[in-house]
Formats: structure tokens, C-alpha cells, sequence
């Protein structure tokens, strides 16, 4: 019962029952990425969604998929055949704000600690 309240209600734990209802009348499967997310088109191609694997992030969608579904092309990237090169690294998620963010060096969230001052510094003075 409380996963169907969840499902009514909430968007951010997944589709709801009423964007399930508009995609069974009017959307159409297009594909899935790699991630699992499933994309859909409706109302002759003029509205694109995506049905996200888990949690909704816009950040999970990988840039083929993006630019299809910005209407930036109109091949959709399962009808293609494109094969990334050799130096193109797979599609990885953004990790802003989670424990596997990147933190550069010197950075006070690193578990390193900073150098110290060597006093090599002279401040500026008019």
C-alpha cells in the first residue's frame, strides 16, 4: 500500500501512475541506455521523456540520448550505428554533492592534509 501512495503521489521515487497512464495511451518505446533508462516519444514526436532507472537525474542521461532528447537530432541513438572511439571514456554520472565527488588537492573536504606555508610568500604592498 505504501509504494502505491508513493507511486500516486511522488515523482522522485520514480514514474507516477499518471505519466504511466499517458504513456500507455499516447507514448511510444523508443529505447533504453545502458543505465536502464527507457525513453519514450508521444504526440507525433513533438514531447520526448525519460522513464529513469531508480532515481530521477537528469545527470544519468549519456549525451546521445541528451541531444535526442533536446531535439538537437531526431535519430535516436539506438537506430545508429555509431561506435565511440578509442579515447572516449563511457558515460558517467554527476557526483556533485555526494561522497564520490571530485575534491581537488588542498581542498578542505580531501583527507589530505594542506602543505604548510614555507614563507616564501611576500604581500603586496602600494
Amino acid at each position: 500500500m505504501k509504494n502505491f501512495f508513493l507511486r500516486f503521489f511522488t515523482w522522485w521515487n520514480g514514474h507516477t501512475v499518471g505519466t504511466n497512464f499517458y504513456l500507455w495511451r499516447k507514448g511510444d518505446r523508443v529505447g533504453e541506455d545502458e543505465a536502464g533508462n527507457v525513453y519514450y516519444r508521444a504526440e507525433n514526436d513533438t514531447r520526448r521523456m525519460v522513464m529513469y532507472k531508480g532515481e530521477a537525474d537528469a545527470s544519468k542521461i549519456p549525451a546521445g540520448w541528451h541531444a535526442w532528447m533536446h531535439h538537437r537530432t531526431d535519430i535516436a541513438p539506438v537506430d545508429q550505428t555509431y561506435v565511440p572511439k578509442d579515447w572516449q571514456l563511457p558515460h558517467q554520472a554527476n557526483m556533485t554533492g555526494s561522497a564520490l565527488a571530485y575534491r581537488p588537492p588542498g581542498s578542505i573536504m580531501t583527507k589530505e592534509t594542506r602543505p604548510q606555508v614555507t614563507g616564501d610568500y611576500e604581500p603586496w604592498t602600494p
